[in-house]
């Protein structure tokens, strides 16, 4: 039993953000594009909102913007 644990997650997906687009790219190459219109929150957010986000098992949380993201 370990001493100590993580709260690192591994990320399972990779995110990118272009062209007024959110891209979520699973582990098995396939990718999905979000309009940043749908997430205003999104559109507006520096790098390092976008950056706090975290895998859950129906998509995607933005922690500190508390935005979800449906997978």
């Amino acid at each position: 039993m370990p001493l100590f644990s993580s709260n690192k997650q591994e990320k399972k997906v990779k995110i990118t953000f272009a062209n007024g687009l959110l891209f979520v790219e699973k582990p098995d190459g396939k990718q999905q594009a979000f309009p940043l219109e749908w997430f205003p929150k999104l559109m507006n957010a520096t790098d390092e909102e976008r950056d706090d986000w975290k895998q859950t098992a129906t998509g995607i949380h933005f922690n500190a913007l508390d935005v979800d993201v449906a997978l």
